[in-house]
């Protein structure tokens, strides 16, 4: 398999490929994301544009990356920062120019101070510039600022880009596939995660807050090698389940509790989702294992519907169709099921849809309707499966169903004859979750 590098050099070569066929050439300019300052003098913890990480797998901050597609030669060209040792003293390492052109694979680059004198030259004779158009008010102005020196040249003979293009069209299209060292990643995030999913059934029980479980949950992720959350935990017990992007993950959990976590590590630039619901005692009420079931044979029949060369959005009117049926036969909606489906009246207790794509981002880029048609499953696409119910006390719910909240999601990946299925490790039957949680 080729080393990382390798593969972050292939794609700005497929980005170059593409430029030449759509514009016969140009240059393409990508920025990473800015430090951002929490308060005072103290920052976020940095994560890099996904586009630019994409494109180069350069983790530091103040960096751009041009590309120039040229009949005399392309160029892969970085700029970053310079090695600063009193910085580096505080702050940590610096790979600076020299190294970071010879590691990451570019065939130049130059300091960051240096990017507003050399772009208009980078800019000036190119058929198209292909940059993250609307993305950041500063680089824009940046843009546009390089764009006017370049036209103010022109007396010496040089043109600038007649055609702007918004870069991410193209590179949405090339991520939405995921070559293997992709999913190599990916394969590790869901399995990170689903241990973190394990010990949260193994150590949750009454008596504790939610977030006494996010910590759980957080332990397996950072000693497992994970950076990050991939997106804030979602540790949601009780009514809050009901709540689709719950945070406050504070409430006091009790006997009879259901608890939905949605939760997720992100390893090396790549995201894991994964859902979960079981009871906090350990074992379901009735009405609780009624709802899990008709949720998790919502899932299995989701699952069965990705496969390469169905429309995207085939296994949603799945988990739909389903989802109504149950919600029939458990007298919280009537029917007929047709009736249902029409009306909507359904989406009082499911309403959003079954899935996603996944990737460097937990929504990741892509498209899922092109020219007014769903977009078609294809090998290396990542997508989630996660249908739920979520039953709000009152307006005639029976009580023994009030406050129900269930989710079950798992990330797959299309493959040529069907799917594999990234976090499948993680309990989901009754008997699988009941055994996980284990006695309480």
């Amino acid at each position: 398999m080729k080393n990382a590098h390798q593969v972050h050099r292939g794609r700005r070569d497929a980005l170059i490929a593409a430029m030449r066929r759509h514009s016969g050439g140009g240059l393409a300019l990508m920025p990473t994301s800015a430090e951002v300052v929490r308060n005072r003098d103290s920052t976020y913890p940095y994560r890099h544009d996904s586009y630019f990480y994409y494109l180069t797998g350069f983790p530091e901050p103040e960096a751009v990356v041009a590309l120039v597609a040229d009949d005399k030669g392309d160029r892969h060209v970085l700029f970053c920062r310079e090695k600063h040792p009193e910085r580096e003293t505080w702050d940590g390492f610096r790979y600076g120019p020299d190294a970071a052109k010879d590691i990451f694979g570019f065939d130049e680059a130059h300091p960051i101070g240096e990017l507003d004198r050399m772009l208009p030259d980078f800019a000036s004779d190119r058929p198209a510039l292909y940059t993250p158009v609307g993305m950041h008010a500063d680089w824009d102005r940046r843009v546009a600022a390089t764009l006017n020196e370049v036209r103010a040249r022109v007396r010496t003979g040089v043109t600038a880009p007649d055609e702007i293009v918004d870069v991410r069209g193209t590179l949405d299209r090339m991520r939405l596939v995921k070559d293997a060292h992709e999913l190599a990643l990916m394969r590790r995030a869901g399995a990170i995660s689903s241990e973190a999913h394990r010990r949260a059934m193994a150590r949750a029980r009454p008596g504790w807050h939610e977030y006494e479980v996010e910590a759980e949950l957080a332990h397996e992720f950072l000693k497992n090698g994970a950076q990050s959350v991939a997106y804030p935990s979602i540790v949601a017990s009780g009514p809050n389940a009901c709540v689709l992007h719950y945070r406050d993950n504070d409430r006091l959990m009790a006997d009879g509790d259901l608890l939905l976590i949605d939760a997720g590590c992100e390893y090396r630039g790549y995201a894991s989702d994964i859902t979960r619901t079981f009871p906090v005692n350990g074992r379901f009420t009735g009405p609780q294992k009624d709802v899990y079931e008709l949720v998790l044979a919502a899932q299995v029949a989701c699952l069965d519907a990705v496969r390469p060369g169905v429309p995207f959005h085939d296994y949603h009117e799945v988990a739909e169709r389903v989802l109504a049926q149950g919600l029939i036969d458990l007298k919280l909606i009537e029917g007929p099921l047709d009736a249902a489906l029409e009306s909507g009246s359904y989406k009082r207790f499911y309403m959003h849809r079954a899935g996603h794509w996944l990737g460097m981002d937990v929504h990741d880029a892509g498209l899922y309707q092109e020219k007014g048609e769903s977009v078609k499953l294809e090998p290396g696409m990542v997508l989630t499966v996660e249908p739920g119910l979520y039953i709000r006390a009152g307006d005639g719910v029976p009580a023994h169903f009030a406050d129900i909240g269930v989710r079950i999601e798992d990330d797959v990946v299309v493959t040529a004859d069907g799917i594999e299925n990234l976090t499948g490790g993680t309990p989901k039957t009754v008997a699988e979750v009941e055994a996980a949680c284990g006695d309480r």
